[in-house]
Formats: C-alpha cells, structure tokens, sequence
C-alpha cells in the first residue's frame, strides 16, 4: 500500500499494526460533501492480518475486508491487484 501514498493519498496512522490511506480531495457525491475519502488500510496481530477497502474489487470478490491468515505470493498478488483497480475507480471518480 506504501506507493500509493505518492500518488495522491495520505497517510493518517502508520504504526507497527496499522497503516491507512486517506484522499484529502474534496468531493460531492449526490447530496453528500466530504472533505477525506478512506482508500484502504491493512491491520496486523500475532494471528492474521485486516485488509479493508471502500471499493469493491472483483479481484478481492467485492469484498471489503479480508482476514489474511496466510500469505502467499497468489494472495499478494489479489491484493496488489486489487489496490490498482480500487486506485483506477478513485481516479477515474475524480476522488484522488
């Protein structure tokens, strides 16, 4: 998730379990205004990792969390995957 903060999100919280991003951009969505737009973040412990996103992927099956237990390099590249197609809809939405 790391390079897509170059690319037009922030950073809010980065720990040892934690890292998200946020867009700062502000956007109308019908009747709704916002000023930040979570983008995604991933949550680590001892026994599994949280990916969440606010984007539905048919790599990740639209699902917007995904309790990781194990990763291999088929999972990690769903993931990579996954983030670029939620990096297209934010951009293509004008939200990054």
């Amino acid at each position: 998730m790391q390079p897509y903060a170059t690319l037009g999100f922030t950073n809010r919280e980065n720990s040892d379990t934690t890292y998200d991003l946020w867009s700062d951009k502000n956007i109308k969505t019908g009747s709704d205004q916002r000023s930040e737009t979570f983008f995604a973040s991933i949550t680590a412990d001892r026994q599994e990792a949280i990916l969440k996103t606010n984007f539905g992927s048919e790599v990740l099956k639209g699902i917007p969390v995904l309790k990781i237990k194990e990763l291999d390099e088929g999972l990690m590249n769903q993931i990579e995957e996954a983030l670029a197609v939620g990096y297209r809809l934010f951009k293509e939405k004008e939200w990054v």
